[in-house]
Formats: structure tokens, C-alpha cells, sequence
């Protein structure tokens, strides 16, 4: 169960921390999305490849078993933004990336819908509880806005 004081880690570090590639990688991908630190970007990399982990488990599975879990893992996903129309199947989930995963962020969105001009006032508009989906206020910018939740993104009445 666990000392209730001390939470399981949510991400995994690189197996090459130091590695001139990852550490450039890393480096452009929290400028482009605006990420405070390294941990952000490991916790969205960690979601991925347990997606991906949980699709290439279920290409080794049998036919029955695989076509429900199938189903439901596209749903799910699909539902999260992850997958677009077209590419509903598990080649598609094998070709997801981190990227893919930071466009679903809720700092990234409010950009997109032009309501922040740059990445790092759409993260301020959110921590100071500017943005809300629906009618309820979120300051987390890290929130995985899902398919249905995109229309609602907007700007808190003052």
C-alpha cells in the first residue's frame, strides 16, 4: 500500500540523462511548450510509453481478449485527444509521441485558441486561475484537456 506521506514517483528519467541528444532534445521541448522543469516532460513521456506499453501487450494477446481491451484503449483514447478519426488502431498508438501528449496540455490549448499571445502567459493566464473549462476554474497547466472539453476553454469573468 505505501506510507501515505510519500506518494510513488509519477515519471521516469532518461536512461542517458547526460546524453548530448537528450539533454538538446529536452531543452527545446520545454522552450516550445513552456514547461517549468525537466520533471514535466518526463512525467508526459512516462504517460506515452505506458500507452504504447499497454499496445504492444495487447498485439501479443489473443484475438478475443484483444479486440474488447483494443476497443477500449482507442476509446480512451481517442476521447483524450491522443487520436484523431482516421487513425483509430493500434499502429497509430505505437506512433504516439511526447509531442503529441503536450498539445493536450491545457497551458498549450489556451495558446492555440489564441487567448495568450505567448506559451508562458498562456501558463501564467492558468496558474492565476484565469482560464476555465466550462464553469469551473483550472490552474493546473498541465491538465490533459480532453476532445469534449476543447470548445469549453475561456477567459474567467472578472
Amino acid at each position: 500500500m505505501g506510507d501515505p506521506k510519500k506518494p510513488k514517483k509519477t515519471y521516469s528519467t532518461p536512461r542517458n540523462p547526460w546524453d548530448r541528444a537528450t539533454l538538446q532534445r529536452e531543452l527545446e521541448l520545454i522552450g516550445k511548450y513552456g514547461l517549468k522543469n525537466k520533471r514535466e516532460l518526463w512525467k508526459a513521456s512516462t504517460i506515452v510509453s505506458d500507452i504504447r506499453r499497454q499496445a504492444r501487450m495487447l498485439l501479443g494477446t489473443h484475438e478475443e481478449i484483444r479486440r474488447e481491451q483494443e476497443k477500449m484503449l482507442i476509446t480512451r483514447l481517442y476521447q483524450m485527444g491522443l487520436l484523431e478519426e482516421g487513425e483509430l488502431n493500434l499502429d497509430s498508438i505505437l506512433n504516439l509521441t511526447v509531442e503529441d501528449l503536450l498539445e493536450r496540455r491545457l497551458q498549450t490549448m489556451v495558446l492555440k485558441k489564441g487567448i495568450a499571445k505567448t506559451i508562458h502567459q498562456a501558463r501564467q493566464l492558468v496558474v492565476h486561475k484565469k482560464i476555465m473549462i466550462g464553469d469551473r476554474v483550472v490552474n493546473r497547466p498541465g491538465y490533459l484537456v480532453g476532445r469534449e472539453e476543447e470548445n469549453l476553454i475561456k477567459v474567467k469573468e472578472a
